[in-house]
């Protein structure tokens, strides 16, 4: 439950309105690689349909923004002007997330950086073969790693990439943008209380009728295993990153699928990493610069951004640990 302290400090928690005779209804589809499972309240099936429409639409067309698989992307376009002669005009949702992107990496010296795409194409083939990366074709693309070599003209949002060879992945932030632009477009059909799950990154609506917030499990390092610490909160959005599913173990090391743009390797320290902001782009991409700077540096960033908290759970000792921010302590009484 939101302690009342908790929700005077965080305005973005908020109260649970008052039941109208709303019905839940539910969808699911697969998009920019993972599943969205969307929740709505509303009066009728009909408007519930509009509201899906709406998200499902509107995240089609993030995903023909953003994707780094689809070769006529605008993404992939962008990425493959590397080393770009003149500065190339972007569009408004790009631009939006390139901006959040280059803020967070320079907040973080690094620990977040959307230019890790070479890095990314390597280390999906090291987990399909189960065999690591070899030193010369990690040094070989790490040159056209670093977020100094993505260049962004705020006067007229155009994008330059450096360096030859780069290649930009959005996969720490696209999706938690996504669900937040489908909450939004969910809300364009006059319906408030809603939940876009992108696969873990939450955007939270008004809460569902006579709860004073959606119930949200925090997940566990062992993939099989439920949730056993649980947050209500509304109006807000959630994000977890670990390595629960997607890693690759060799030689008894455990490699991450969450790389560490600074050495180029697989996130070796086991964690999961669940972070509260105001929306789901920060949530996003900051559990992903958590994960990377590890428990310590991760909750000292997490506590010096207003209206943001995170728990960590890692292993110590061979038992679960959890550390928690100071505002993710209130919000968890």
């Amino acid at each position: 439950m939101i302690s009342s302290i908790f929700a005077l400090t965080l305005s973005f928690l908020g109260a649970a309105p008052e039941s109208d005779n709303l019905h839940r209804y539910e969808a699911t589809g697969r998009h920019m690689g993972v599943v969205f499972k969307i929740a709505i309240y509303s009066e009728s099936e009909t408007k519930a349909k509009l509201g899906f429409k709406a998200a499902f639409d509107r995240i089609d067309e993030l995903n023909r923004t953003m994707s780094d698989y689809a070769p006529d992307s605008e993404l992939s376009r962008l990425s493959r002007t590397s080393p770009t002669s003149q500065p190339v005009e972007v569009s408004c949702d790009l631009w939006q997330v390139l901006a959040k992107s280059q803020d967070l990496s320079k907040k973080t010296d690094g620990a977040f950086d959307i230019t890790v795409g070479p890095l990314t194409k390597l280390w999906r083939r090291a987990r399909r073969q189960k065999e690591l990366p070899s030193k010369q074709r990690l040094q070989e693309e790490m040159r056209a790693v670093g977020y100094q070599h993505l260049k962004l003209n705020r006067s007229n949002k155009s994008a330059s990439l450096s360096v030859p060879n780069m290649r930009l992945d959005l996969g720490g932030i696209a999706k938690g943008f996504a669900a937040d632009e489908a909450l939004i477009a969910i809300k364009s059909q006059r319906i408030s209380q809603a939940l876009v799950n992108a696969s873990g990154d939450i955007a939270l609506g008004d809460s569902p009728p006579g709860k004073s917030g959606w119930k949200i499990g925090i997940a566990p390092l062992d993939a099989n295993s439920p949730p056993s610490r649980f947050l209500e909160l509304s109006n807000c959005a959630v994000a977890t990153s670990g390595d629960a599913w997607q890693f690759v173990e060799v030689d008894g090391k455990r490699y991450s699928h969450i790389i560490d743009p600074r050495t180029g390797l697989g996130v070796t320290n086991r964690s999961s990493v669940t972070i509260v902001a105001p929306n789901c782009t920060d949530a996003d991409s900051l559990a992903s610069a958590v994960s990377v700077l590890g428990p310590k540096a991760g909750i000292e960033l997490v506590d010096s951004i207003s209206n943001a908290a995170a728990v960590v759970i890692q292993l110590k000792n061979g038992n679960p640990e959890a550390i928690e921010s100071k505002l993710y302590s209130k919000l968890a009484k």
